[in-house]
């Protein structure tokens, strides 16, 4: 079974932009407002025109965000502002970041990845998703007939076959493209041709489990859109450009793959804290510092999540891990030993507390206390990090995991390549 196939990608022309921080953008779903604004202002040519354009009151069948889109889209091709690639090649893509201090070198490659019916994929996606961010993308990839941005899929290499031909063969060359983007990672990107190695690397992930680490809206669009284009088709000869899809892999058993924590913002929660003493050791905390220490700690060995109020910092320890299998009906054993799904059900549940405009996401820690300190929430759960090992046995028993329980960092930049379907 072919995994990774070579493309052509449309990409950003240096000789009409001089400055790639300029265009470049973060993924469209952590992009809020005043974001977009910013990165709209910054040049005419940012690729949130095309990828998140903006919505107007007065906006119709004809005159849309993904009208509009299009239009752009096909504008700057005439233009050349982007270019499409003279010859099929793999993108290697390669990101330097530091996290608390430490340096970082994330390397990945951009290909095309076949798709397949549902019974015969071994793409296996970990969390749920929104019908209205469904049809979002859906209808932009139907306006513009493009991918636009990259599925993340991670996938096994503990030998390192593919960083060995990235090292050998294009590591001390000039990168295609190379911007610090607004989290200060640099991002470089080389091109690959050669057939022969394209050949090995799709041979290292042959008959291999791929796991979605992010872009499950974008691999459920192109499944679906997938469906609608062989619909229109009598005969598919299973190569039309439609039944594959953008994707940036990465190797899961890399150091250099980091996954952070969401912690849970409340904006309203209990202030008679005494029904946590049901199931939960509870030790108090003097400060966030000693909190995440102390939290890590006892990830190892028990289930605990950090409880940020008003009244002080506590550490919530699961008293006895046969709780789990007593109180939690639902769900393979896995799903029932996450963290989230515990914190679900012996608290939020417990409480009634609602999932929807109740709770915040975020990676960041000092938005959980600025929120709470501030009084516009009034508790935030820390939490510690989903292991890599969580995510493939979930995803492998056909399981979805909480909402918004992962956060692969750093995500994959937007505008470093473009697939333009036939």
């Amino acid at each position: 079974m072919a995994h990774i196939k070579p493309f052509k990608a449309v990409y950003y022309n240096i000789d009409k932009v001089k400055d790639f921080r300029t265009v470049m953008a973060p993924p469209y779903d952590v992009i809020n407002e005043e974001y977009q604004n910013d990165l709209h202002n910054r040049s005419p040519f940012n690729f949130t025109h095309i990828d998140l354009e903006k919505q107007f009151p007065n906006d119709d069948r004809t005159d849309n965000r993904y009208t509009r889109s299009k239009k752009t889209f096909q504008d700057w091709l005439k233009k050349r502002v982007m270019v499409e690639d003279s010859e099929p090649a793999v993108y290697f893509y390669r990101q330097e970041y530091k996290v608390q201090g430490q340096k970082y070198n994330r390397l990945g490659f951009i290909s095309l990845m076949e798709l397949h019916d549902e019974g015969d994929s071994k793409v296996h996606p970990h969390e749920k998703t929104h019908a209205n961010a469904v049809d979002d993308r859906f209808q932009l990839t139907k306006a513009l007939n493009s991918n636009l941005s990259c599925i993340f899929v991670c996938y096994s290499d503990v030998q390192k076959k593919v960083e060995k031909i990235f090292n050998k063969h294009l590591c001390a060359t000039e990168p295609l493209i190379d911007v610090v983007d607004d989290n200060d990672i640099r991002n470089k990107v080389w091109r690959l041709t050669d057939e022969a190695l394209i050949a090995d690397i799709n041979k290292s992930l042959e008959g291999q489990n791929l796991f979605i680490a992010d872009g499950h809206h974008r691999y459920q669009v192109a499944c679906e859109y997938r469906s609608h284009r062989r619909s229109r088709k009598i005969k598919s000869g299973g190569q039309e450009s439609y039944n594959y899809v953008m994707t940036y892999f990465t190797n899961m058993d890399s150091k250099d793959l980091q996954i952070f924590p969401m912690h849970r913002i409340l904006k309203k929660f209990p202030q008679d804290l005494s029904f946590l003493d049901e199931f939960f050791r509870i030790d108090k905390i003097k400060t966030k510092e000693e909190l995440l220490i102390l939290l890590a700690k006892a990830g190892k060995n028990e289930h605990a999540f950090g409880l940020y109020t008003r009244d002080g910092i506590k550490l919530l320890r699961l008293k006895n891990k046969l709780l789990i299998d007593r109180e939690i009906k639902e769900g393979s054993s896995e799903y029932k030993k996450l963290d989230a799904t515990i914190l679900k059900n012996f608290v939020f549940d417990r409480q009634g507390i609602p999932s929807d405009d109740n709770i915040i996401y975020t990676k960041d820690l000092n938005e959980v206390t600025n929120m709470v300190d501030t009084g516009n929430a009034d508790a935030g759960f820390v939490m510690n990090a989903v292991k890599i090992k969580q995510l493939k046995d979930i995803a492998l028993n056909g399981e979805k995991m909480p909402p918004k329980t992962t956060y692969f960092y750093p995500k994959v930049l937007s505008g470093l390549t473009v697939y333009k379907m036939d």
